[in-house]
């Protein structure tokens, strides 16, 4: 599903982003990947799905070299990749279903698709009666489960969640990664980067430790010691 073959990429002035990376994630997988910040997780993420690109080695998704991919392929492979970052990014002007139909609205789908989708993906993240509501009228544990609405709508087969909850507290997070656990049950490849201690401790799924942009632990069902 997801392989990186000595993967490497460096920013300007010679910041390490990740170094030598050899990485395979199976489909259906749910991994953490962690790490203390600027350690080169976050740069792991934006490579899966073309935010970054590497200056050396190759990236392969579903089979797909993204290497070097043309700018004009990132939206059809972002489609297979849902994102979720820790800033919302909703429109404050759209309601919940407005938010979430703009996804695919971008991507010029018709009207009924839409219609039909919708409202699916609401139900998946238990927004339903919230659907004609703003974002200022959400908690934030809400307004996130717009954004994994929002980055469902395409059926992806990768979920990148990027500190999904680095803004919430106890009660919000355990929602939004319950929420993540039950999107991995349907079949969906998810990748958590988080430095959330407790949150990867209590998954006891796969986890993939960085440290100065390296992978220096890789088990299958671990815990976050640094």
């Amino acid at each position: 599903m997801i392989r990186l073959k000595n993967v490497s990429k460096t920013y300007s002035h010679g910041v390490v982003g990740v170094k030598n990376i050899n990485l395979h994630i199976r489909p259906g997988e749910f991994v953490s990947i962690v790490g203390q910040s600027g350690t080169g997780k976050s740069t792991l993420a934006k490579l899966l799905f073309a935010e970054e690109r590497v200056d050396k080695g190759v990236v392969e998704i579903g089979g797909w070299d993204i290497t070097n991919i043309y700018s004009r392929d990132v939206p059809l492979l972002r489609r297979q990749i849902g994102v979720v970052f820790q800033d919302f990014k909703l429109l404050p002007k759209k309601t919940v279903k407005e938010n979430v139909a703009f996804a695919l609205e971008v991507a010029g789908e018709k009207q009924g698709r839409i219609r039909q989708v919708v409202p699916q993906v609401l139900k998946i993240v238990n927004l339903t009666e919230k659907s004609s509501r703003y974002p200022q009228e959400l908690s934030g544990g809400e307004q996130q489960r717009v954004v994994i609405a929002r980055s469902l709508v395409h059926r992806p087969k990768i979920l990148v969640a990027d500190e999904p909850t680095g803004n919430l507290d106890t009660l919000n997070t355990r929602e939004i990664i319950d929420l993540l656990k039950k999107i991995n049950e349907f079949g969906t490849t998810v990748v958590l980067v988080t430095h959330n201690r407790e949150v990867v401790n209590a998954l006891k799924k796969r986890v993939i430790t960085i440290d100065n942009g390296e992978i220096v632990s890789d088990v299958e069902t671990g815990r976050y010691r640094i």
